[in-house]
């Protein structure tokens, strides 16, 4: 690769060896080169053997390459050796690159700079830079010192001969170091195995001491709460033994005993209230199904004989209101009964125009002759409360035969026969033909 023009220089690039031979002072003494001037010298103003060795020593391959590339667009950044190079021949005289160089090695040894500072002879110089040069921070203390004002030509070659002295140990010894290294980095990474599985070990340790810790913390939680139950127990036994837990146990059961007759004497009272109160509901109930039934058998009733008295006493001629009250059931048996009664039985239904025979139930007749009376009539009426069981069966089992209308029901006076003919009137009936529902 070529390389840029390089600028004419007075001596040969192998002037950085035999500098210590060629060089002549301009300077007598370190005492007339500290009073000349107190201003640090530019990288640009510094002697030729020293360029290499700031620019290959302060500087690294990474501010070389920003540097180059910046300012010189055709070297070859790949190459260490070439850039090196490159920034020495440059850095002899004054331009961009060798300005900015300077500036960024002040910025960044201005800590080393700071403390060569104090330094005012040239023996002070030294000291410092053996001191910096035995703690092994060479870089910032060279730039310090061949930059500082003080410097005198015979600790230049000194500083010179160090350098390149250390270069060479350098070198020597980086076969050896880097051996060293690779074994250094093996054990490191053994060690660091050795540490994670450590660190393994451990963090199970730390977790089963904490688990262990909290158990037993656990524990003492419960004992503490079990010696305060102990206590607290140990509490109620001296009271125990003192009687006087006793005397208050027997106050309190004579007040509750007291608390208790006067509950269930409450209670009893309550239940006899409620038992009364349902006794009384079911009672309302029943009077008021019972005043219901009657007010609508007395409806029907009323109806009945209001239809009877409109027909009065004139011949049938199956249009009268009777004839459409009753339908066919014209002619009605009546089973059973008081006797005493017959007469108004018979009156009320001769009034309704309904043509009423009896039978009393087997009392005196014969029950033979219920068949022969069922099939006379239209209807039959039985009161369930004012008949023999024969005569109670002999009728349900010959209507249900014979598909003979029947009303069976309760009560045997007068008004009971008549709220019977009323409900027989309105159709309800206890056995029925197939046209007449069954109740």
């Amino acid at each position: 690769m070529k390389l840029p023009p390089i600028p004419p220089r007075p001596a040969s690039p192998f002037s950085l060896f035999n500098a210590v031979d060629d060089a002549e002072p301009t300077i007598s003494s370190p005492v007339v080169a500290a009073t000349v001037s107190r201003r640090r010298r530019k990288i640009w103003e510094l002697d030729e053997k020293h360029h290499c060795p700031v620019v290959g020593t302060c500087l690294s391959i990474d501010e070389l390459k920003k540097y180059l590339s910046r300012f010189i667009a055709s070297i070859d950044t790949r190459n260490a050796y070439e850039m090196h190079v490159a920034a020495v021949n440059r850095v002899r005289e004054r331009a961009p690159i060798s300005e900015a160089i300077h500036r960024h090695l002040d910025k960044k040894y201005r800590v080393q700079c700071l403390a060569f500072e104090k330094a005012r002879t040239d023996s002070e110089v030294m000291a410092l830079w053996r001191e910096y040069r035995l703690r092994g921070e060479v870089a910032g203390a060279l730039w310090a010192t061949v930059t500082h004002p003080a410097l005198g030509i015979e600790s230049e070659q000194r500083v010179f001969s160090d350098i390149h002295m250390l270069s060479h140990q350098c070198g020597a010894g980086l076969a050896a170091d880097s051996r060293r290294l690779s074994r250094l980095e093996k054990e490191n990474a053994d060690l660091n195995a050795r540490l994670e599985a450590l660190k393994t070990r451990e963090a199970i340790r730390e977790a089963q001491l904490r688990e262990r810790s909290q158990a037993l913390a656990d524990e003492q939680s419960n004992l503490l709460a079990s010696q305060s139950e102990i206590s607290r127990l140990r509490q109620r036994l001296d009271a125990f033994e003192s009687g006087l837990v006793m005397i208050e146990l027997t106050q309190k059961m004579i007040s509750l005993r007291q608390a208790n007759e006067a509950l269930v004497t409450q209670a009893q009272r309550a239940w006899g209230f409620e038992k009364s109160l349902k006794e009384a509901r079911l009672e309302s109930a029943s009077l008021a199904r019972e005043r219901d039934l009657l007010s609508i058998e007395r409806n029907a009733l009323q109806h009945m004989l209001d239809a009877a008295d409109a027909g009065g006493e004139e011949a049938c001629d199956k249009q009268c209101s009777s004839c459409e009250l009753f339908g066919s059931h014209q002619c009605v048996l009546y089973v059973g009964g008081r006797l005493s009664l017959l007469s108004q039985y018979r009156a009320l239904a001769k009034r309704l125009g309904v043509r009423l025979i009896h039978h009393d139930g087997g009392v005196e007749e014969s029950i033979s002759r219920l068949p022969d009376m069922i099939d006379s009539a239209d209807a039959v009426l039985c009161p369930t409360d004012c008949v023999s069981h024969s005569a109670y069966y002999q009728v349900k089992r010959q209507c249900k035969r014979k598909s003979k209308p029947c009303l069976l029901f309760k009560g045997a006076g007068v008004s009971g026969f008549a709220i019977a003919l009323a409900r027989l009137s309105s159709g309800q009936t206890s056995l029925n033909d197939a046209s007449i529902d069954v109740e």
